[in-house]
């Protein structure tokens, strides 16, 4: 009689009849995680040094009295609590006039870079992809190199080409337009038009009242002659950037996609239209998000060139920051402009995923065809196959 511990098909007794443990296979041992924490380490160190101890320390010396000298946290730097910010936001004196003349220059530098880099962006992209160009090398090469080249190098350039002799002037001149001197000219372009339609003074609900010591008035002047200049020049140099992520994109939509429209008739301004656009809205959202982040940080530029002239029409508040901490040795708000700059960025950027996420489609969206007849969205969500949901 066979016993119970030998029988076929049974395991002994006192024995786990569970799965066999595989250790490693199954996830990282202790010695493997410990490995893990030792390779990642120096990141770790790098980020700790470089990152996380200067935001704290900022963070202090924009609620603190600190003067420049000494360490922020000596015994002799008080803490006063808002007051910087106070200053900036609520003072109603020249740092708060400064701080809203640079947030007005910046919105309008915004509000015009990143629509047009954008556009250009996919534009340049839509050209170079396109398989009978010849020489598409080198026109990525040609479109993406003001991207690589030094920031001071093209604002000196920029510089020689919109000066009151310079080359934009003489071209505006076979035109018979007489150029403006254009970084020294601190004229708001929407002014500059209401000017031109007979609108020279401000209505007085407008010049009455303000926000952050501008007027309603001057919030409404436009950019000046001598921003819209750099705002050109941001769209020239960043524009060969993201064409290379549009690029990449429409690499990835897949050709059979484009050939299912081309077989219903559609034509190429709806193909791009209600197929690639669509699919390119991952690629939109990342190209507007680094947009604008990298409008709102606008620096190098400003200082290389105006430094913020003329009449404070190109001051930007990283600029600001910079010029109130090292130059005006007024630490505490230099640091506090930094944080109300960082606050802006983050609230902007998501407001602008809110305002581009997904959202679900009632029902099947349809458009017309090039011979007339209606035909469903092939973009749309939740459409399937046969035109059933």
């Amino acid at each position: 009689m066979t016993s119970l511990s030998s029988a076929p098909g049974r395991a002994p007794a006192g024995t786990r009849t569970g799965p066999a443990r595989r250790g490693s296979a199954r996830g990282p041992s202790g010695r493997q995680g410990a490995a893990g924490w030792l390779f990642v380490s120096p990141t770790l160190l790098v980020l700790g040094l470089f990152l996380v101890i200067p935001v704290v320390m900022a963070a202090w010396v924009s609620v603190s009295d600190w003067t420049g000298r000494g360490s922020p946290f000596a015994s002799g730097v008080s803490y006063v609590g808002a007051k910087n910010y106070a200053a900036l936001l609520t003072g109603g004196g020249l740092a708060t006039k400064d701080f809203g003349t640079s947030l007005r220059n910046n919105a309008y530098y915004v509000l015009l870079v990143v629509p047009l880099q954008t556009a250009l962006a996919l534009f340049l992209a839509v050209i170079v992809n396109r398989r009978l160009l010849r020489g598409r090398g080198a026109f990525r090469t040609a479109y993406y190199f003001p991207s690589v080249t030094s920031s001071v190098a093209i604002t000196v350039l920029w510089l020689f080409l919109f000066s009151t002799s310079g080359v934009v002037n003489g071209v505006l001149a076979w035109f018979g337009v007489h150029g403006p001197n254009w970084f020294a000219d601190p004229d708001g372009v929407l002014h500059l038009v209401l000017g031109s339609l007979g609108v020279d003074t401000a209505p007085a609900g407008l010049a009455d009242h303000g926000l952050l010591g501008i007027s309603w008035w001057d919030w409404l002047a436009g950019p000046s002659v001598a921003m819209s200049a750099f705002i050109l020049m941001a769209v020239f140099t960043t524009s060969g950037t993201f064409m290379l992520l549009f690029l990449a994109a429409l690499q990835n939509v897949s050709g059979e996609v484009e050939e299912a429209a081309v077989m219903d008739g559609t034509s190429g301004w709806q193909r791009f239209r209600f197929v690639t656009l669509p699919m390119l809205r991952p690629t939109v959202f990342t190209v507007v998000t680094l947009g604008l982040i990298g409008t709102w940080q606008v620096f190098d530029q400003i200082y290389t060139g105006t430094q913020g002239g003329p009449a404070k029409t190109t001051l930007t508040p990283a600029y600001l920051s910079y010029n109130t901490a090292f130059n005006n040795q007024q630490w505490g708000q230099g640091a506090a402009i930094a944080f109300l700059l960082f606050a802006i960025i983050v609230v902007v950027t998501a407001l602008q995923r809110l305002a581009t996420r997904d959202r679900a489609v009632p029902r099947r969206r349809r458009f017309r065809l090039a011979d007339g007849t209606l035909a469903a969205d092939a973009a749309g969500p939740g459409v399937q196959e046969g035109g059933r949901r």
